[in-house]
């Protein structure tokens, strides 16, 4: 089983849960591919078994260009896309908190609830992280 975390972070938060994704999986004996969104040629989606895409929100519940132009660069809406994110409710509140994630899952129907992380997935929020990797390993290895 191949799996791809593509990620965007600005800040680094989206890139530890990019890591811990990939610890876990790793764990599990699945072979991982990492791509920082943005950086280098993007990798042919169709070569893996699951895809979990990481981003961020900013500007008021949007989803960030680089994000965007993955997803059209990829040119087709794999099945087994899982989404991961951060967000700070301090910048609007609940009503925009994560919400690229939330447009991120509806756009590719993901099969997975997002992954919501208030800025850092250290400390109980890594739990959150470890319960989201349970659920898109139960239905990835059905699939795979």
């Amino acid at each position: 089983m191949r799996i791809l975390i593509a990620y965007l972070s600005y800040s680094g938060n989206t890139e530890e849960v990019a890591e811990l994704l990939e610890r876990r999986f790793q764990q599990e004996g699945i072979s991982v591919d990492m791509y920082e969104i943005g950086f280098g040629i993007v990798p042919n989606v169709r070569d893996y078994d699951c895809l979990c895409l990481g981003t961020f929100t900013w500007d008021y519940g949007r989803t960030p260009d680089e994000v965007k132009d993955f997803v059209a660069e990829v040119g087709y809406k794999p099945d087994n896309v899982a989404i991961f994110g951060t967000g700070d409710t301090q910048f609007g509140g609940d009503a925009i908190y994560c919400q690229a994630v939330d447009k991120l899952a509806r756009f590719y129907h993901s099969k997975w609830p997002g992954l919501k992380i208030e800025q850092s997935p250290r400390g109980h929020q890594e739990r959150y992280v470890n319960e989201w990797i349970e659920g898109v390993l139960e239905d990835v290895t059905v699939f795979a």
